[in-house]
């Protein structure tokens, strides 16, 4: 007698942590059940991959998707189709909302609002302020909590932590990887008159290097003073690698495809307000120093940093407009174009967006293809060209900053936890997304 799967991926090229192969893949449920020869098998659905690479479910570990507080840019429920579009299985969500997710009540509100809402699985930041520190450790223990957010940079309302008092406050009372905006808040405040009016290629003189470096350095010395795990996001200088490579044993590492991708001034002299993001996007030597970290290892996770405004408010002269962009649905295309193009392996892209995610944040079931695991995959086509435009990215706020993007590789399926969700540029099924877990926060058995 035949064995019977619910699903069976057929004939694709399957990457594990192994390497890739050619195999099937049975799928009872919600979970991988069987990687290997499946020709005599049957199943409720066989998916043809013949010819397709089959990558454990791209997880994005910093998006931004401004619910509540500010929907008329994005929500909850377009963030998460655009991140199902774009291959996008999970995604973790900061807390610079308003109000901010602050306190236990707030983290519990963003996740009933994604409750039925959201397509692809989900877990929230704790932000941490100066008036919060007593609930952070409560905060952090909650199911769908992926850890605290500091902002020693740059932030709205009372999200920053700019001092080192505070920062120490903060890793001091909590157990899990805390993670980072590193910017000096008080060299930004020193160099906001440098900010030119209306020419945007004076935002990375404004939020220079210095501020960068001198911030995490100040964060490393104070993690290795208390003893504790620190992320460090969206890195985007050369002299933050050399630092960071030295301190492997207490901190990880986020790169963002912006960084990867663009470069100043170009960047600015074409897209204007589109190209602001905080930090900035700097020089081609940092852009180079940047790929030297991520393919020697440096570089832990890959996220978007998708952080959405209006095409309104990013007209706006330089400094009056927000920094801040779309990616969510971009990663996917725009790596796997880099891929092509010799900058880095298919394997070191998986362990960007899912082995590093698994191993920074403690995913339980999340982010290998493997016996056992969530049934999570992101299906892409890697000769297909495809050219990314602003009617394909489907935030709400409506445009990309990667408009005209030639990309070679696409993503063709997002399946989660055994179900497709998108399938040929189509979602197939809306509203499924659930809570990730987390080792450090199982749920007791009932």
């Amino acid at each position: 007698m035949s064995e019977t799967y619910d699903l069976i991926l057929r004939g694709g090229t399957v990457v594990t942590p192994g390497g890739e192969l050619e195999a099937d893949i049975g799928v009872r449920g919600e979970r991988i059940a069987r990687i290997g020869d499946l020709s005599g098998a049957s199943a409720g659905e066989i998916y043809g991959a013949t010819g397709l690479h089959i990558l454990p479910g791209v997880i994005d570990s910093q998006v931004h998707f401004r619910e509540p507080g500010m929907e008329y840019k994005a929500d909850l429920e377009t963030e998460a189709r655009s991140a199902a579009l774009g291959g996008v299985v999970a995604v973790f969500e900061m807390p610079n909302t308003n109000p901010a997710t602050t306190t236990p009540a707030m983290l519990q509100d963003k996740l009933n609002r994604a409750a039925g809402r959201m397509d692809v699985d989900h877990a929230f930041y704790a932000g941490a302020t100066h008036q919060n520190i007593d609930l952070l450790p409560e905060m952090e223990r909650m199911l769908g909590c992926c850890g605290v957010k500091v902002f020693m940079g740059a932030s709205t309302g009372d999200l920053l932590i700019a001092d080192d008092e505070g920062v120490e406050a903060v890793l001091r009372v909590i157990k899990r990887r805390a993670a980072f905006h590193s910017e000096d808040e008080f060299r930004l405040e020193e160099r906001r008159s440098l900010a030119v009016e209306g020419d945007w290629r004076s935002h990375p003189v404004v939020r220079d290097v210095e501020a960068a470096v001198s911030s995490t350095t100040r964060l490393l010395r104070l993690a290795r003073k208390v003893g504790k795990r620190i992320h460090v996001l969206h890195i985007s200088t050369a002299e933050e690698m050399e630092i960071l490579r030295d301190a492997k044993d207490i901190a990880s590492v986020e790169c963002l495809p912006q960084h990867l991708t663009l470069a100043a001034p170009e960047c600015y002299e074409r897209l204007k307000g589109y190209a602001q993001m905080n930090p900035p996007i700097r020089e081609q030597r940092h852009q180079d120093a940047l790929w030297r970290a991520l393919n020697a290892g440096i570089v832990d996770v890959m996220g978007s940093d998708h952080a959405p405004h209006t095409k309104e408010e990013k007209a706006r002269p330089y400094p009056a407009s927000p920094s801040g962009m779309p990616g969510v649905q971009t990663t996917v295309p725009i790596m796997l174009t880099h891929v092509n193009n010799g900058k880095l392996s298919l394997q070191r892209f998986v362990e960007l967006t899912s082995a590093g995610p698994q191993r920074v944040f403690g995913l339980a079931d999340k982010g290998r293809i493997a016996e056992g695991y969530h049934a999570d995959f992101t299906v892409v086509d890697l000769k297909r060209k495809e050219t990314i435009t602003a009617d394909w990215s489907k935030s709400k706020c409506g445009w990309t900053p990667f408009d005209g993007f030639e990309a070679t590789g696409w993503p063709v399926g997002t399946i989660i936890r055994g179900g497709f969700v998108m399938r040929d540029g189509e979602i197939v099924k809306k509203g499924g997304g659930k809570p990730v877990r987390f080792n450090e926060t199982l749920e007791p058995a009932t």
